[in-house]
C-alpha cells in the first residue's frame, strides 16, 4: 500500500481529490490531506509518504519549497504538481526536479487519475528484484562478510565485554572494515523471513542473499548498516545514519527507518513472494548495551499479532529486561533450534525435533548422563520461555520440569516435556487470538468515540503503536473489511442517529462525524444511503423507517 498526500489551500479541491482516490483505490492507497505546506510537513515528519499531489502556488510555503523539504525527508517520494497556472517558468522548474510531474487543474480528474496510475506503476517497478539488483552496491568480499558476521554474533552475546576497551573496539572495527562508528550510538533492527515449509538450507541462503540486496538498495542512500544472521536464523541489522546526512534528517531517522522498512517488505513480497517482519529499536543505544537491546527485540518479536502478514514493531520502551540474557547460550545445537521453533510458534517443527531427540536418547546403553543432559536441555528451553513470558500462572503442573527424579522413567520424562510444550503452544495460539480481539475492540471503540476527530490511518497507528501499513492489513484480516470502510459505516450510523434530532443543523451533524465541509458530508451521505441528509430527515417525519 502506498501513501498519498494531497496538498492544496483550496479546501474544495483537496476534499474532492481525497474522495475520488478514496473511492477508486481504497486497497492500494492510504490517503492523507493537508491544506498548507506547513501541515504537509507535519505529515512528512509523522509517516512515510510515497506520492504528493500538490498545488504550486500556496500561501506561506509554495509547492516548490515544499518539494525541497519532501526530498529531505523521503528522497524516493514522487511529486505531482497540480496547478491552475500554466506559465512556462513554473512548468520548466517542475520538469527539472527529480521524480516530479506537472499537471494543470483544467485537465480534469481523468488525467489526474491516469497520471497517478503511471506513478504507482513506476513505484511498483522500483521494488522489483531485477531493478534492485542493478542498483545495489557490489557485495563485499565473501571472507570479509563472514568475518564481520562471526564478530557480531559474538558481540550480541556479551556486548559489554567488547565495549569495556574502547580503543580495542575501534581497532577491531577498522581491521574488519566495519563501516560503522564504534563511538556513536547504534540502532538495531531484527528481521524474520517467512520461509515456505520444507525450504532447503541452500534455498534459505539464496533468499537471505536476495533480502540483503533489497535491504542495501533501499538503505544505502541514507544510512550505514551491517546485517548478520543470528543463531535463530533471523537477520540482525546494526544501523547508523549516513555520514552525508544533515542534522535535521538525523532527528527524523527513526521515522525514515520505519517507513523504508515498509518498502523493503513490499519488495520482498514482490520479488521473493515472502513476507518479512521487523522489530526495531525505538531509539539508538550505546554499543555496550547492544546485548540487552537485542534480547529486548527478541522478546518483543514474540508478541506478534495477526498471522501471515508483514509486521513492523517498534520498541517504545527505554528499559531492558536482562534477567534472561544468558539463558540459552549453553544449550546444545538441537536445543537452540528448538528454542527458535518455540519462540516463533512453529509447533510441528518443535515436536518433530523433540521426537527425534527422544528416540535418539532413550534406551542408549551406557549413556545415561547424555540422556539426562538431553532432558534438562529441553526442560531449560521450556522453563526459560515460561519465565520470559510470565506463564507460571497460566500453565498447570510445571513443577517437575527441573526434577527428573520425579518421573517414573526417562520415557515418562520426555512425554512430560511434550505435554508442557503442547500446553505452551496452545496458550500462545489463544493468547494471540485474545490480543488480536482486544486490540481490534480498542481501535473500534476509539473510532466510535472520536468520529469528529482525525481518524486517518496514520493517526490511528500512532495512537495504538502500530505501523500504518501493518494496521491496515491487520484490521482487514481480523474484520474482513478495510479500516476506512469501517469508519465510514460508523459515521453513517452516527449521522443517522444525529439527524433524528430536529434541533441539530446538517452542518452540526457533519462536524460531529468528522466533516468540516457540509457539502462533502452531503456527498458522502448520499453516496452511502441514496439520500441527502435533509431527504433522510424528511423521510423520518413521513413515518419511513431507515
Amino acid at each position: 500500500m502506498y501513501r498519498l498526500l494531497i496538498v492544496d489551500d483550496e479546501e474544495i479541491i483537496t476534499d474532492g481529490l481525497y474522495e475520488v482516490f478514496n473511492q477508486l483505490m481504497p486497497e492500494t492507497l492510504d490517503i492523507c490531506k493537508a491544506y498548507s505546506g506547513k501541515e504537509a510537513l507535519n505529515w512528512m515528519s509523522r509517516t512515510r509518504i510515497d506520492i504528493v499531489l500538490t498545488d504550486i502556488r500556496m500561501p506561506g510555503m509554495s509547492g516548490m519549497e515544499l518539494t525541497k523539504e519532501i526530498q529531505t525527508y523521503w528522497p524516493r517520494c514522487r511529486i505531482i504538481f497540480l496547478t491552475g497556472y500554466s506559465e512556462f517558468d513554473y512548468a520548466y522548474k517542475a520538469i527539472q526536479m527529480p521524480n516530479v510531474r506537472y499537471l494543470l487543474k483544467t485537465e480534469g480528474y481523468a488525467k489526474v487519475i491516469e497520471t497517478m496510475q503511471e506513478v504507482m506503476q513506476e513505484l511498483n517497478h522500483g521494488i522489483q528484484m531485477n531493478k534492485l539488483a542493478e542498483q545495489s552496491r557490489e557485495q563485499k568480499d565473501t571472507l570479509e562478510v563472514l568475518a564481520q558476521g562471526d564478530y557480531f554474533r559474538h558481540f550480541l552475546q556479551d556486548s559489554h565485554c567488547f565495549y569495556v576497551n574502547q580503543e580495542a573496539l575501534v581497532q577491531e572495527f577498522d581491521v574488519l572494515n566495519i563501516g560503522l562508528d564504534p563511538e556513536a550510538p547504534v540502532v538495531l533492527a531484527l528481521g524474520r523471513l517467512s520461509y515456505p515449509a520444507g525450504t532447503s538450507y541452500t534455498e534459505r541462503s539464496r533468499i537471505l542473499a536476495s533480502s540483503r540486496i533489497i535491504w542495501n538498495s533501499f538503505m544505502a542512500e541514507q544510512s550505514r548498516s551491517i546485517g548478520i544472521v543470528d543463531k535463530h536464523g533471523d537477520i540482525v541489522w546494526f544501523l547508523q545514519t549516513s555520514l552525508r546526512s544533515e542534522e535535521k534528517f538525523n532527528n527524523h531517522f527513526m521515522r525514515y527507518l520505519e517507513g523504508t522498512l515498509e518498502l523493503i517488505q513490499e519488495a520482498c513480497l514482490a520479488s521473493l513472494g515472502l513476507t518479512i517482519g521487523f522489530t526495531i529499536s525505538g531509539t539508538s543505544c550505546e554499543w555496550g548495551v547492544v546485548t540487552s537491546q537485542y534480547e529486548r527485540l527478541r522478546q518483543l518479536q514474540q508478541l506478534k499479532i495477526g498471522d501471515g502478514i508483514s509486521m513492523i514493531l517498534m520498541d517504545r520502551s527505554d528499559r531492558f529486561d536482562s534477567s534472561s540474557m544468558k539463558e540459552g547460550y549453553l544449550f546444545s545445537h538441537k536445543a537452540e533450534i528448538m528454542e527458535a521453533h518455540l519462540e516463533a510458534g512453529r509447533a510441528a517443527e518443535f515436536f518433530e525435533d523433540l521426537e527425534e531427540i527422544s528416540k535418539s536418547m532413550l534406551f542408549v546403553n551406557g549413556k545415561v548422563q547424555r540422556t539426562i543432559e538431553g532432558y534438562y536441555s529441553i526442560a531449560l528451553v521450556l522453563l526459560s520461555y515460561i519465565n520470559r513470558m510470565g506463564l507460571h500462572g497460566q500453565l498447570d503442573d510445571i513443577g517437575k520440569l527441573m526434577r527428573l527424579d520425579d518421573h517414573a522413567s526417562m520415557k515418562e520424562g520426555f512425554l512430560y516435556l511434550k505435554q508442557i510444550a503442547d500446553a505452551i503452544f496452545k496458550f500462545k495460539r489463544k493468547d494471540e487470538r485474545d490480543r488480536s480481539s482486544h486490540v481490534i475492540q480498542r481501535i473500534c471503540q476509539f473510532i466510535d468515540e472520536h468520529l469528529s476527530e482525525d481518524l486517518s490511518l496514520v493517526r490511528l497507528a500512532e495512537i495504538h503503536y502500530f505501523n500504518p501499513s501493518y494496521l491496515s492489513r491487520f484490521f482487514k484480516q481480523e474484520r474482513g473489511i478495510n479500516l476506512s470502510e469501517y469508519i465510514d459505516k460508523c459515521r453513517i450510523r452516527k449521522a443517522k442517529e444525529l439527524l433524528r434530532d430536529a434541533d441539530l443543523k446538517v452542518r452540526e451533524v457533519a462536524l460531529r462525524v468528522g466533516y468540516e465541509a457540509a457539502h462533502s458530508f452531503t456527498r458522502f451521505f448520499k453516496k452511502s444511503t441514496g439520500m441527502t441528509p435533509q431527504e433522510f430527515r424528511d423521510s423520518l417525519s413521513g413515518g419511513d423507517s431507515y
